[in-house]
């Protein structure tokens, strides 16, 4: 039991309770060691064991006293009595049976080339992991550097500059325009409004002739008929007016 299971984990500490394991004796004696080894906290399990034998030779471990002790025991009990053919009736009361002493060793404690080699692939699966999810990650960070908004944050920017630019160009065109043919329709209607008007008239030789009586101007004279001789008149022509008295009636 004990070169078993240290040569699985070296480290695996033994408290061992020698008694006898036939005759008249040895269920006391096993009894007073089982309560030994129950009550000491440092104890993890208890291993009962003895090598093969006959019957008679194995009777101590078919106790009905050691089976209940064994029962009762709080710490767990690994029954590795004799030969594999052998079954006493501590086998059915104890926590765990095996079936020799050798594999109660194997039994006790785990391999420790085992173990490493666990540990060491479980080291291995978290560095992949852990390097598969870095990797991913990298990745996503490289696609989103490499998008244009990313990789040139100005160009978005530029175009917009240009775009606005354009609108400027275009606005102050469209004004220009706009402004260039209202000049040139206000221009037309000055024209219209200047052949139209009097001073056209006026330039062309012809006069404006109004009644005065020194404080008012009465409206244009029409007719012949509403002036009297000795009448004050204002004669607009083309360049300015003049003052003018009639002389005489009206002539046919």
């Amino acid at each position: 039991v004990v070169s078993n299971a240290q040569a699985r984990w070296p480290a695996v500490e033994f408290r061992i309770e020698n008694t006898a394991t036939q005759g008249g004796l040895a269920v006391a004696q096993i009894l007073e060691a089982l309560g030994i080894l129950d009550r000491d906290p440092a104890v993890d399990v208890i291993v009962l064991a003895r090598g093969g034998g006959s019957v008679e030779d194995l009777l101590p471990f078919s106790d009905e006293t050691l089976c209940r002790a064994v029962a009762a025991c709080r710490t767990p009990v690994v029954s590795a009595i004799g030969h594999e053919p052998d079954t006493p009736l501590v086998d059915h009361v104890a926590d765990l049976r095996c079936s020799t002493p050798t594999e109660a060793g194997r039994r006790l404690v785990p391999d420790l080339a085992e173990e490493i080699a666990r540990i060491t692939g479980l080291r291995d699966r978290g560095r992949r992991a852990l390097h598969g999810w870095v990797d991913r990650e990298q990745r996503l960070l490289d696609a989103l550097r490499a998008r244009p908004v990313l990789a040139d944050p100005l160009r978005d920017m530029a175009r917009r500059h240009e775009e606005l630019e354009r609108l400027r160009t275009a606005t102050r065109a469209a004004v220009e325009r706009r402004v260039e043919r209202d000049g040139t329709e206000i221009a037309h209607l000055r024209a219209r409004l200047t052949a139209l008007g009097p001073a056209a008239t006026l330039a062309r030789g012809y006069a404006i002739v109004q009644r005065w009586t020194g404080d008012e101007i009465l409206p244009v004279l029409r007719s012949t008929a509403e002036v009297a001789p000795g009448d004050r008149l204002r004669i607009r022509v083309g360049d300015g007016t003049v003052g003018a008295a009639v002389e005489d009636g009206r002539d046919e």
